[in-house]
């Protein structure tokens, strides 16, 4: 029992320094950003209602299903509302005990019940036969066509947002992953951060292009503090940064050069600076012509230096390409430069090995001519 007590306390103990070390990021890994508005002025509310398309697209399934619902209920009790008020002012109900030959606006309707039944009718165009308007009043026959035509626009509305959202290419871009680490590694004799992403679909994502923001906190020579001050990070593919042919896993890549912002970082200074870096892919959906942005980020805990992707294509017997995605998160460690300083001062050291260099404090002795003329007469 001690011991496991003890097992479990230091269990708790790494936990808790994990959560206290664990950092705040702008962009989570499926993309979503983590970012509150406050303060906003009441003018600026005001605009969702007037983008109110764009409101409804946005909301969450749970909400846009319930102004659904209430889109439909509200306008069929409210016009079940005017349709009994039409009936009590004619007189048509049966507290007031009509006489035999009288004509009423809205046939068969005895109440808040039936009234709210002939507006469901109405706008959905059942049309039972059992209750109907009748030529007698005018005011009924405008109340069934304004009815109609509001039941069409909210019909078309509602239905044109629920398809809308189902077709949005947000959904597509969750069939592309990235991986779950960035790796630092050397990549054609230069180091590198390297991350790996595939598409998890068949068919392709048409112009597609990836580009990087690394997102810091930086201090200007004035004195003042930018936060989530956003810096370019160039990624490179082999085959060229535009029109991607993404039908296999790829591995994108960002060279540490003496212009990069990780050309300072070191292997074991990595973790201690605070950044996040957020990867973008932009593209057209093959199926719908319609553009999407897939992105990630990573901050420095998940970047591992002196690692490089395991192998994740392979070719089958049968000559068919195989991708094991199994194999898609695995790192290999590899030898790795500690530092991109490093890298380029070895590069810079056999590169003047290969050249020759004169000594400054070398002098040369020049020996007089009348010198030589003396010897050769003797």
């Amino acid at each position: 029992m001690p011991k496991m007590f003890s097992y479990l306390r230091k269990k708790l103990h790494i936990h808790v320094k994990e959560s206290k070390r664990r950092r705040a990021r702008l962009v989570s890994k499926d993309g979503r950003c983590n970012i509150e508005f406050g303060n906003v002025e009441e003018k600026s509310r005001v605009a969702f209602l007037a983008d109110i398309w764009t409101t409804i697209l946005d909301l969450k399934w749970r909400y846009k299903m319930i102004v659904f619902i209430s889109a439909f209920l509200g306008s069929w009790f409210l016009f079940g509302l005017l349709w009994y008020a039409v009936a009590y002012l004619h007189k048509d109900l049966p507290e007031f005990d009509p006489p035999v030959n009288h004509t009423p606006c809205v046939e068969n309707i005895n109440g808040l019940t039936s009234s709210f039944l002939f507006s469901l009718e109405t706008q959905v165009t059942i049309g039972y036969g059992f209750r109907c308007v009748t030529e007698q009043c005018g005011t009924a026959i405008f109340l069934l066509v304004a009815q109609s035509i509001l039941g069409v626009i909210i019909n078309s509305f509602m239905c044109g947002a629920i398809l809308a959202k189902i077709s949005r290419p947000k959904q597509r871009a969750k069939t592309i992953t990235f991986s779950k680490n960035a790796v630092v590694s050397k990549r054609g004799g230069k180091l590198c951060v390297l991350i790996r992403v595939a598409n998890l679909r068949k068919s392709l994502l048409i112009g597609s292009h990836i580009y990087g923001k690394l997102l810091k906190t930086t201090l200007t020579p004035e004195g003042e503090t930018i936060i989530l001050d956003q810096v370019n990070i160039e990624f490179i593919v082999d085959a060229g940064n535009e029109n991607l042919f993404f039908v296999s896993p790829m591995t994108i890549y960002h060279v540490i050069d003496k212009n990069s912002p990780f050309f300072e970082m070191s292997a074991e200074t990595l973790v201690q600076h605070d950044f996040e870096l957020v990867v973008f892919l932009d593209g057209t959906v093959e199926a719908t012509s319609a553009t999407c942005q897939v992105r990630t980020s990573y901050i420095p805990e998940e970047v591992l230096w002196g690692f490089r992707f395991a192998p994740i294509v392979s070719k089958t017997k049968e000559g068919k390409y195989r991708v094991d995605f199994s194999n898609f998160n695995k790192t290999v460690e590899v030898e790795t430069p500690h530092c991109a300083f490093c890298l380029y001062n070895e590069k810079d050291t056999k590169a003047k090995l290969k050249r020759g260099y004169d000594n400054p404090a070398f002098t040369v002795t020049e020996i007089p001519e009348t010198v030589e003329a003396d010897e050769t007469k003797m």
